[in-house]
């Protein structure tokens, strides 16, 4: 992925939304297969579990919830009303939700009826959250963003990014984890 943050305040953030949503398509699409009779690939599904928790979870949110909204903070818009604190919200119930799937994937891979429909539940309730969050984001809550946090604030928000990606997530970089969805997708 390019790492062109200064053009924006939301660049950056907007391109990982492509690659999230890439992931996100493409476990809707082997859940949708499974329906059809296609056997579930678990070890894909562990696949995705990961990168949502280490990609989109720890990187792309830590940015968001970290630099991002304190910056609109600074600028006046409320963390806990409106569109921060609905984006805050949902990120707790993605991480709730994939933190479902994380806990019954051993459990469905190994036959368990009741683990598998589990997986299959918060993998689709995530798919759902994670494809209107972006949008939201995408289209209210960045272009808010773009058009509040400007100039120098920008230049040193974007340089925050910098910083996050050049951190590791459970020993992987950010570049690991887009790799891994590479070999996912």
């Amino acid at each position: 992925m390019t790492e062109n943050h200064d053009s924006s305040a939301t660049a950056v953030l907007r391109e990982e939304h492509q690659l999230i949503l890439s992931v996100a398509h493409h476990l809707k699409g082997m859940l949708a297969a499974d329906r059809d009779g296609a056997p579930l690939d678990y070890d894909t599904v562990g696949q995705c579990i990961t990168f949502f928790r280490l990609f989109a979870d720890a990187c792309h949110h830590g940015k968001e919830e970290d630099l991002l909204f304190p910056g609109m903070e600074a600028q006046g818009m409320s963390r806990d009303t409106g569109p921060i604190a609905v984006m805050l919200y949902e990120h707790d119930q993605g991480r709730a939700f994939v933190a479902t799937m994380a806990g019954s994937l051993e459990g469905a891979r190994s036959g368990d009826n009741q683990a598998g429909d589990d997986l299959r539940t918060a993998a689709d309730g995530f798919i759902s959250l994670i494809v209107d969050h972006i949008s939201k984001e995408d289209n209210i809550l960045f272009n808010m963003a773009d058009g509040m946090i400007v100039g120098a604030e920008c230049v040193k928000l974007c340089a925050g990014y910098e910083e996050v990606c050049g951190r590791t997530f459970e020993g992987r970089t950010k570049e690991d984890l887009e790799r891994l969805a590479e070999e996912i997708l």
